[in-house]
């Protein structure tokens, strides 16, 4: 049995960040535990912008954003076992794992749970069909894309309105697929207000709020879906239903917590976030294990998961070198952006701002003298506005092939015309690049006269 200070399981953002900071508290041996081939989790799909804002105070894909934390692990020489499951847990912090070498077993002084969360099934929703191909949920969708390179469906209907559904919606439009609607059984959206704005809205997707999809068409492949109304009780009302011929339904329909691991160890687990109960430490029920980030409840931005790594890490190494906790650890108060957006305003003077949380409603009118902006609690939010109404731009973000089949995110380093993101697609689906390829090397240089350069945004070494 091998033995080590502090195991974390789990090699996305919360377990990076409790490994780094279990190792700067003073840990010497720390195992970092990952299933997948590379650390980095969900961040290695989620090639979109928008992370990093808190952390770092600059806008990061997630490959970005990850990368930061996977060469920070490495700097440390922090040991980690990738292609490694873990199978067990016991209570007195055993650790038991298999790879390609075979079985492995740890004692650690402390254990740390990141092991993230999971899509809910289309088992877990009452639709009658049969059980045809197409229905797939958005975060497989999303790695079926953005990693292996293979487009799902070309007409697709989503439901649910969460920020992983409408982000695919605007991926898969952006490699030619056709979204005919994203469906949402609430009267609001589930998603960030500048993923309505930039996912639906910019592409002219419908959003059908108090909507849900009753029964699926096909049985070799799916051909279609019903869509029907609810009411204030969420059952369906009769005479509302509308089919829509579609091949792929996909389902954004939620995320729970991986606690099987957590069970096993006969840990509390709170019936609402289906997550382990954490005290301020993030210490589970059972002594020296702690949780956090997504296993514990599903976060809105991975910057809270990063921190609540910090504060599990450093517990974990500090409990396994028999040293107190410092209770001031997890006084920070978190502030989470505004979500759900009624009645999107159609009218072109009117724009939802998404430079901050807040998505102000700024109404924008030319005079004889420029603009005048209403509504705006910023600066920025009156820059932003008229560069809506007059010039609109979007950081583009998507996946090209390399010369082995590796599919590399990569992105505008400059925002580009929103009218000229479909020509960049063009270019850039046009080309095969060279591989070993760093993070920020430019592959395209002034893609389509737009003065921006398409770079890299992660490293990847010759296969």
């Amino acid at each position: 049995m091998v033995k080590a200070d502090v195991i974390i399981i789990g090699g996305g953002p919360a377990g990076m960040s409790a490994a780094i900071s279990a190792k700067k508290a003073g840990a010497e041996k720390v195992v970092l535990v990952e299933r997948d081939k590379r650390i980095g989790g969900i961040l290695q799909q989620c090639i979109h912008n928008g992370f990093g804002l808190h952390k770092f105070k600059e806008e990061l894909t997630g490959p970005e954003y990850g990368e930061r934390y996977e060469r920070t692990v490495n700097e440390l020489n922090i040991e980690v076992m990738t292609d490694t499951m873990v199978t067990d847990i016991s209570s007195d912090r055993k650790v038991t794992c298999i790879n390609e070498s075979g079985l492995i077993e740890f004692k650690a002084g402390a254990i740390v749970l990141a092991m993230g969360c999971r899509e809910r099934p289309r088992g877990a929703l009452n639709i009658a069909g049969s059980r045809p191909a197409g229905v797939i949920t958005a975060g497989t969708a999303q790695k079926f894309v953005n990693i292996e390179g293979y487009l799902p469906g070309n007409k697709i209907v989503i439901l649910g309105s969460g920020d992983i559904g409408l982000i695919m919606a605007r991926r898969m439009t952006m490699e030619g697929a056709e979204v005919k609607a994203v469906c949402e059984i609430m009267k609001d959206s589930g998603g960030l207000t500048r993923n309505i704005v930039q996912c639906l809205k910019d592409f002219d997707i419908p959003l059908k709020l108090s909507h849900t999809i009753s029964r699926i068409h096909g049985r070799e492949r799916v051909e279609g879906v019903t869509v029907v109304r609810v009411d204030e009780n969420m059952k369906p009302v009769c005479g509302t239903e509308e089919y829509i011929e579609c091949d792929t339904l996909m389902l954004s329909v939620g995320l729970i917590p991986e606690n099987e691991l957590s069970r096993k160890a006969g840990i509390i687990i709170d019936s609402k976030t289906k997550g382990p109960v954490v005290d301020e430490n993030r210490q589970t029920s059972c002594p020296g294990i702690f949780a956090c980030g997504n296993v514990v409840k599903v976060h809105e931005l991975v910057d809270f998961v990063s921190e609540e790594g910090e504060i599990a890490g450093r517990a974990a190494a500090l409990y396994a070198a028999g040293n107190e906790f410092d209770r001031s650890l997890s006084t920070k108060k978190h502030i989470s952006e505004k979500k759900g957006v009624k009645n999107l305003p159609d009218k072109e003077d009117t724009v939802i701002c998404t430079v901050c949380p807040a998505g102000c409603k700024v109404t924008v009118k030319k005079g004889e003298d420029g603009f005048e902006v209403k509504g705006n609690t910023c600066k920025r939010g009156r820059e932003y506005a008229v560069r809506e109404v007059t010039k609109p731009v979007r950081t583009l973000t998507t996946i090209m092939a390399s010369d082995n089949g590796t599919m590399v995110p990569v992105k505008s380093d400059k925002p580009v015309p929103k009218e000229k993101i479909t020509d960049c697609m063009k270019i850039i689906n046009e080309k095969t690049l060279r591989l070993p390829i760093s993070l920020g090397d430019i592959i395209i240089e002034n893609i389509g006269g737009t003065a921006a350069n398409i770079v890299c945004t992660r490293t990847f070494n010759k296969l």
